[in-house]
């Protein structure tokens, strides 16, 4: 594996960041449709292996082929973004504004929604045979995780709030490493490898992920889970891509960047 010190990685992050600003809006929207959209059969995928093999730790392990592929296709999740993006801003790339950053969240954002929304509906279709049939025991449990989840949290108060977005921080801290991991080397295998670990621990310790959550509370939704879109909004999906955005940012993006480009001078060591 070849491997590059964080000096060499850390700059092309700042360099991915800047290129994702320049890239058109027709570019990035299908990108992030695609994200979405794999994200979302990952999801399904492990979810699918957890419950057919009572292992949730094997469907850990299985689902980050899902991020895996997206990865190597440069397709982009909004909690990748919200990480490499604002190093563009941060180191004055010519013409990288707040505006600019704002506007590829926003359409990144988009795109990941309508990809897991299309899934989600797919899957419905799948599992009720053209809502003809009820979803069977995958979509029961689907429909239980996103209510646990939503009114889950609401039913804690101010309290379940705050440990939604603590769970969304610490899922982007392993998420953003999963992406950054992959630029420590240029071998195929090598980045494989270093994206599997951070995701699949996020996963198995069910930390909140916005893009995932886009699929799974809109497919709970049809099928079945006592809960609303309201419910959905503001107890997980507004919490979890706010904590998503700090996350990825305060433990990754940030540490990296002003210690690895914007270094301070050196100690003079008294002799």
């Amino acid at each position: 594996m070849s491997y590059l010190e964080p000096n060499e990685f850390v700059k092309k992050m700042v360099d991915a960041g800047e290129e994702k600003v320049y890239m058109s809006t027709k570019d990035s929207l299908i990108r992030a449709i695609m994200a979405g959209a794999i994200l979302a059969l990952a999801a399904v995928f492990a979810i699918t292996v957890a419950m057919k093999t009572g292992s949730p730790l094997l469907g850990a392990v299985l689902f980050p082929v899902g991020f895996i592929m997206l990865y190597l296709m440069k397709f982009d999740l909004l909690t990748g973004v919200f990480t490499l993006v604002p190093l563009a801003w941060l180191d004055k790339r010519p013409g990288v504004t707040f505006k600019q950053v704002l506007r590829n969240w926003g359409l990144v954002a988009l795109g990941n929604l309508i990809g897991a929304l299309i899934v989600a509906f797919i899957m419905a279709y799948i599992f009720t045979f053209g809502f003809t049939t009820p979803g069977g025991a995958i979509a029961e449990k689907v429909s239980r995780i996103g209510e646990l989840r939503t009114i889950g949290y609401q039913s804690h108060g101010t309290p379940g709030w705050f440990t939604v977005f603590i769970r969304a921080m610490l899922c982007n801290w392993m998420v953003s490493m999963g992406v950054v991991a992959a630029m420590i080397t240029t071998d195929t295998i090598g980045k494989i490898w270093a994206m599997w670990m951070p995701i699949m621990l996020f996963f198995f310790m069910g930390f909140e992920h916005s893009i995932v959550n886009m699929f799974l509370f809109p497919f709970a939704l049809i099928m079945g889970g006592d809960f609303t879109v309201m419910d959905y909004l503001l107890w997980n999906e507004f919490p979890v891509a706010l904590g998503n955005l700090v996350g990825g940012l305060l433990f990754v993006g940030m540490p990296l960047y002003y210690t690895h480009v914007k270094t301070s001078p050196e100690r003079k060591l008294k002799r």
